[in-house]
């Protein structure tokens, strides 16, 4: 079922150097330069009358667990009327990057954490966004082995809370299959300005049902 957004409404990204796109950076601004600030101008443009805001509090480097670490100051005090949460990928990176993995089990502790604390604190709409790789850069085998048991993770959470899933690791694979994996991320992990695109439309089309 499509969010239908009111007046008035504050809308959160949250996550890791994918929503933070740059937006600790003073040039850039305050929603950075990839899906949230492109997120932001769309629903801006399409909706002037409900004067909506929005917040970007993405960190880069974030795992899910640092999320859950400074939720009640980065989300729950904003008083958000939708949450739009895109994080997982770096609690697969650093296994391979650092040696320090996350097992499925504490990614879903520290993710469960998140949506008790937001259903209990907040009246917030949940979206949850896939985590996904893309085969080429710095990605292998094994890191697609690592992600997919935290992909059916989220899967299961956004059943199990009623919240709006984009399904971001299957339209990513299925982009890539029409052209090629770089064209949408070139180390595998960071969307290109196409994929910060593509990540914004199948928000529009999953959440508000806008194609």
């Amino acid at each position: 079922m499509a969010v239908t957004l009111k007046g008035g409404d504050s809308i959160l990204f949250i996550g890791d150097s994918i929503t933070d796109c740059g937006r600790r950076v003073h040039q850039v601004g305050p929603m950075g330069r990839g899906y949230a600030f492109l997120l932001s101008s769309l629903l801006s443009a399409k909706f002037p009358e409900q004067q909506l805001s929005f917040f970007n509090r993405g960190i880069s480097g974030d795992r899910v667990e640092d999320l859950a670490a400074r939720w009640s100051r980065d989300a729950v005090a904003l008083r958000p009327s939708l949450v739009s949460l895109l994080a997982g990928v770096n609690d697969t990176w650093r296994r391979f990057d650092s040696g320090d993995p996350t097992s499925t089990q504490e990614f879903g502790t520290a993710y469960r954490r998140i949506l008790e604390t937001t259903r209990r604190e907040t009246v917030a709409t949940l979206v949850l966004c896939e985590p996904f790789l893309l085969p080429c850069g710095l990605v292998t085998r094994e890191w697609r082995d690592d992600l997919d048991p935290k992909i059916a993770v989220v899967r299961s959470l956004a059943r199990e809370f009623d919240a709006v899933l984009v399904p971001l690791d299957e339209i990513f694979s299925a982009a890539a299959a029409a052209t090629s994996p770089d064209y949408w991320a070139e180390d595998g992990v960071h969307p290109t300005a196409a994929g910060h695109a593509l990540i914004a439309h199948a928000w529009l089309k999953h959440v508000l049902d806008i194609g």
